[in-house]
């Protein structure tokens, strides 16, 4: 079952259309990546799911049924724009806003002490929010938005302002909130992450869906049956001058093949020829290769 049926969903501004007849599903218990270049209708959208705005046409299904005012308490966003209040103290803050999601507050300040503690942030109770950095102040954030343990999270760039470290210590956390069965739709620009994070991805341009599927099968449908060897030893001159060779190295080459059967018999006839093969395997495009191919193609 998904916990998120978009169908149809069209929103206009005036005289522009934000987001235009947008349809997918986002099955239960997945990370969903949200993709698309600034402007695409990515906002916009996600302003619809979490109630912000109405659409002008389409319906959103959450969990099965009709979107509604009751479904925002069981959704958890973090958006790009942040919106903490600077001069509360962490605290309290994080309390006011867990109870704004229908926990009550014992319970809150309970469920904030685990995550305090897990993130490191236990010294931080009665600082103030303008007295963390950036980074600090995505980590309580991020931590407003999972407290009530939401059936749908949407976070928009969410890894903003945080070292590395950080960083990856929030990329295992979503991938524990997965694993409890919570959805994630994960937006940002940074394609490389939505290959370390995402299992599926929809893309939008110019308000329109034009790419949607598990992040594997778009990267299959993609290649461009390119194939490395990595090898010890001289290069032979017949294999050097083969018209297939797209690059070579000093210890390894790229070669075209129609098929991965007839890249098995190049193979065979390297090995025939008395070459170490250390290394084989195939060339599939990056996430990013292919935002750009697509994207490009549709604003052409």
């Amino acid at each position: 079952m998904s916990i998120l049926s978009i169908r149809g969903v069209t929103k206009r501004y005036r005289d522009h259309v934000a987001v235009d007849n947008v349809s997918f599903e986002m099955p239960k218990g997945t990370i969903l990546g949200l993709l698309g270049p600034n402007g695409a209708g990515k906002t916009s959208l996600i302003r619809i799911i979490t109630t912000i705005t109405k659409a002008d046409a389409g319906e959103v299904l959450f969990d099965g049924e009709r979107l509604n005012s009751y479904h925002p308490g069981s959704i958890g966003y973090l958006p790009e724009e942040r919106g903490l209040y600077k001069k509360m103290k962490v605290g309290e803050h994080l309390i006011y806003l867990a109870t704004l999601k229908g926990l009550e507050e014992t319970v809150a300040k309970q469920k904030i002490d685990v995550w305090m503690e897990r993130f490191e942030m236990t010294d931080w109770w009665d600082k103030k929010v303008n007295e963390l950095s950036k980074g600090m102040q995505q980590k309580v954030q991020f931590v407003s938005t999972i407290v009530h343990e939401p059936k749908l999270i949407i976070l928009d760039e969410p890894f903003s302002g945080l070292d590395p470290i950080n960083t990856n210590l929030i990329k295992e956390e979503i991938g524990k909130l997965q694993e409890k069965g919570m959805s994630v739709i994960f937006s940002t620009h940074r394609m490389e992450q939505v290959e370390e994070v995402c299992k599926d991805i929809v893309l939008i341009n110019n308000g329109q869906n034009i790419l949607t599927g598990s992040v594997a099968e778009i990267k299959d449908a993609y290649k461009d049956n390119v194939f490395q060897v990595r090898f010890i030893g001289d290069l032979p001159s017949e294999i050097a001058g083969s018209p297939s060779i797209q690059e070579v190295s000093e210890n390894h080459l790229l070669f075209a093949s129609d098929s991965l059967s007839d890249a098995n018999n190049f193979i065979k006839r390297m090995l025939e020829m008395g070459m170490q093969i250390s290394g084989f395997e195939e060339i599939l495009p990056t996430l990013n290769e292919i935002f750009i191919k697509k994207v490009t193609a549709e604003n052409e």
